[in-house]
């Protein structure tokens, strides 16, 4: 039970030094809320290593202490939006069990947009938001397919870990 902890709070912090780097990194490419996805790696890898628990309960702490160092009210609401809609797709997606882990991802990430395009559109009160939304999904598809290629060339070396406690 210990060790699990530790690992969380491990891939809890990676989560967050991924939010931080991604909050770094300037995506100019003329589409407003474009980004790579980088913590969206750790909740795919915990799906996949512990289950749908795990993976929530560590990006719904990622998104709190994010928005809180990093952003603010409204940076929670709109991740927290986007990663409930990403996560519901990426557990229903897995537990299908006929999609690889690139295919959940990419899932989560064109879900991901589109959760938070439905809350740019109630917030703003108007539908102007979904018209980048084509192209939101279209990034959501090729970031969710990184992070799922990369998350499939990690998951083997953490599944080298001992879960019971063991050491390495």
């Amino acid at each position: 039970m210990k060790q699990k902890t530790v690992i969380l709070g491990f891939l809890l912090a990676l989560s967050l030094i991924l939010s931080y780097v991604e909050s770094l990194l300037p995506l100019a490419i003329g589409i407003p809320g474009i980004k790579l996805g980088l913590p969206n790696l750790v909740v795919v890898l915990l799906l996949y290593l512990y289950g749908g628990r795990e993976a929530f309960a560590v990006n719904l702490l990622r998104i709190l202490l994010s928005g809180l160092l990093f952003g603010n009210l409204s940076a929670i609401l709109y991740a927290f939006t986007g990663a409930a809609c990403s996560f519901i797709a990426m557990f229903l997606l897995k537990k299908a069990g006929r999609f690889s882990m690139i295919g959940v991802s990419i899932g989560g990430g064109v879900f991901h947009n589109i959760g938070q395009t439905l809350t740019a559109v109630f917030v703003v009160e108007t539908f102007a938001p979904a018209f980048y939304l084509p192209f939101l999904l279209t990034a959501g598809a090729v970031t969710g397919f990184f992070i799922g290629l990369t998350g499939s060339r990690v998951l083997p070396l953490l599944n080298k870990i001992p879960k019971n406690g063991g050491t390495i």
